[in-house]
């Protein structure tokens, strides 16, 4: 037996077809943009903007170190690991049984959570705001790079905390001359930089 399939079935299958692929090959894209929106963390300062109700906006929401925010009306919000457009969504939501279709804007207007510590034989030890994807490199010359007493081939970035906490080893000679390019790596927020 032999099944005839009309050709606009065909052309319309094909059609499906190619969208559906296309579809699939937008994923990984997309997938891997999310991980570059921005993620609020503790210390971050940000603007909630309730339109047309100033009574609930609020210009300086500071993210606690609990990763929580207080406003009017629904108290306390997780805003930790959210980006932006998350916690508008969020806030919007607790909103809706106080106030008619909220339109809520968040601006992050100091990203306090993304920073890195410099510490020990360097000329300006401290905390460092990263504005920008920062490497080891980049973040010895926001402290001025090494002072005189400085072991540059012993050092230590040190990443979380606790049981989790990671000992990074960073020899300043051996990246420099290209030999171990690879500990040269992306700072992540909360990174401790230590030079003995």
């Amino acid at each position: 037996m032999t099944i005839i399939i009309p050709k606009d079935i065909k052309r319309h299958v094909g059609a499906l077809t190619m969208l559906c692929g296309l579809f699939l090959a937008m994923l990984p894209a997309t997938a891997a943009a999310d991980s570059n929106y921005y993620k609020i963390g503790p210390g971050d300062i940000l603007e909630i903007i309730v339109w047309r109700e100033v009574a609930i906006s609020r210009s300086d929401v500071l993210v606690r170190p609990d990763g929580r925010i207080s406003l009017p009306l629904v108290d306390d919000v997780v805003a930790e690991g959210l980006t932006p457009m998350e916690l508008k969504d969020v806030v919007a939501k607790n909103l809706r049984r106080y106030v008619e279709a909220p339109q809520v804007y968040v601006t992050v207007k100091d990203p306090g959570s993304q920073t890195v510590s410099i510490l020990g034989n360097v000329q300006k030890a401290g905390r460092y705001p990263m504005l920008a994807p920062t490497n080891v490199l980049m973040a010895l010359a926001l402290a001025g790079g090494f002072n005189e007493w400085a072991h540059k081939d012993d050092i230590v970035i040190i990443r979380g905390a606790g049981a989790k906490q990671e000992r990074l080893p960073f020899e300043y000679s051996e990246v420099i001359s290209g030999k171990k390019p690879g500990q040269n790596i992306r700072l992540l927020p909360g990174d401790v930089i230590v030079v003995p």
